[in-house]
């Protein structure tokens, strides 16, 4: 088990890498099959963010409400919701169906994240948007970090 309460900012960056670039040259093809569910549980056909199977779209219906939980803007206004990855499953295909690892955020939100990774995420928030640090903060991924093993 990683211990990370109490670990500054830096030291998480370093842990979140370390993690993701160790597991990564280690993949099985167990790994990439839950890579792939994530395509075949949120799309039928096409690409939509919020998926277009229905248990897609009742995962994001009940794990959302009408506000994105970073911005706190209407989704309307921004352009709807999109399903993230918070953990980028680019570098952690092994969480890609890890249901904490998903949350429904707004696209612009979305897209400003990219394929971050959390920590660089939360940084960048905290430069540029220092308003918004607190509730990216309160949706760190910590049980999934603290579930990775050395």
């Amino acid at each position: 088990m990683v211990n990370i309460e109490g670990k500054e900012l830096k030291e998480l960056f370093y842990l979140a890498e370390t993690i993701g670039n160790k597991r990564y040259n280690r993949l099985t093809n167990q790994d990439f099959e839950n890579y792939r569910k994530f395509d075949y549980w949120r799309y039928i056909n096409g690409d939509y963010e919020c998926g277009t199977t229905q248990e897609s779209k009742d995962w994001v219906r009940d794990n959302s409400d009408w506000y994105c939980p970073i911005c706190g803007c209407h989704y309307s206004d921004k352009g709807g919701k999109t399903i993230d990855h918070k953990l980028p499953r680019s570098q952690y295909p092994w969480l890609s169906m890890e249901f904490k690892n998903l949350w429904v955020i707004c696209q612009v939100c979305n897209k400003e994240k990219g394929e971050m990774h959390w920590y660089k995420y939360e940084h960048y928030i905290f430069v540029n948007y220092p308003a918004l640090y607190l509730a990216v903060k309160m949706a760190r991924p910590n049980q999934l970090l603290q579930s990775l093993k050395d």
